[in-house]
């Protein structure tokens, strides 16, 4: 019966252990005693379509395979890659808080002296206090793109569309006419000064 027992329990403790822990191979790391096949040979005088491969394998140089990075378990018989660096998670962690803070809008003009509302920070969050802004100042509106963030307006029987387009963290928001040329200045300056003074952040 103790020897039942403990058979059952020295099994328990290899099975939990798993095979990677004992240092047993499971063949992940053959890859790096590849060998170089010869091209297919047909017999003399046989027709065969050309075969061209499918997946051609690509010329690598030795000497890039000599400083490649070893993905490889200390005992070096399992594929396994490195884990992140603790320096690396402080840094994705800080890159997500900081893609919550919002700069205040600026009034700028481009080359063309049109208006814009540049906004550093999250593109989705200026985003949501952008409609958020123009909720508050009751903009009826009339259509909103699925894809992009573009949202059509009605102002004064008027048709406008209001779109965020970002470069890197800097957004700049515009207002276009219905048939996408820049909007006449002066009621887009009116537009942006109106969400500007109202930007609920």
């Amino acid at each position: 019966m103790q020897l039942r027992f403990g058979l059952t329990l020295a099994l328990s403790a290899f099975s939990l252990a798993g095979c990677s822990s004992m240092g047993i191979s499971n063949g992940s790391l053959d890859y790096k005693n590849t060998t170089t096949l010869e091209p297919l040979k047909y017999p003399e005088g046989s027709m065969v379509r050309p075969a061209t491969p499918l997946y051609p394998a690509p010329t690598i140089d030795p000497l890039a395979i000599e400083h490649a990075p070893q993905l490889e378990n200390k005992r070096g018989n399992r594929f396994a890659l490195p884990r992140p660096d603790k320096a690396q998670e402080n840094t994705a962690a800080d890159t997500q808080q900081d893609s919550t803070n919002i700069g205040r809008p600026q009034l700028v003009r481009d080359g063309n002296q049109n208006p814009l509302l540049k906004i550093d920070g999250n593109s989705a969050t200026i985003w949501q206090y952008t409609l958020a802004t123009l909720s508050s100042l009751n903009h009826s509106i009339v259509g909103q793109s699925k894809n992009r963030y573009e949202v059509t307006i009605k102002i004064d029987q008027q048709i406008y569309v209001l779109r965020l387009s970002s470069v890197g963290t800097s957004n700049n928001l515009a207002v276009f006419n219905a048939d996408n040329s820049f909007a006449d200045k002066e009621k887009a300056a009116e537009l942006l000064t109106q969400i500007y003074q109202n930007w609920p952040a």
